[in-house]
C-alpha cells in the first residue's frame, strides 16, 4: 500500500455518513477502504474486476 493515493467517492457527502476512499494509481491493484476506519482493513481488487463492480453500481444506480 506503499505510494497508494486516497480519493474519496464523489458519491460520498460531507456529514462523516458512510464514505469509502479508493487508491486505483497503484500497478495491478485497487484499494478501498472505510474513510471513517482508514487502519480498520482494505480491501483490494484487481482493476478488471474493480472496472465490472463500478460499472454495474452505475447501472443499479443508488440504493435506499
Amino acid at each position: 500500500m506503499t505510494g497508494a493515493q486516497w480519493r474519496k467517492s464523489t458519491k460520498s457527502g460531507n456529514n462523516g455518513g458512510s464514505c469509502v476512499e479508493v487508491a486505483d494509481n497503484l500497478s495491478g491493484v485497487v484499494l478501498v477502504r472505510d474513510t471513517k476506519d482508514r487502519e480498520g482493513g482494505t480491501l483490494s481488487f484487481n482493476p478488471s474486476s474493480w472496472q465490472s463492480f463500478v460499472d454495474l453500481a452505475k447501472q443499479i444506480g443508488p440504493v435506499g
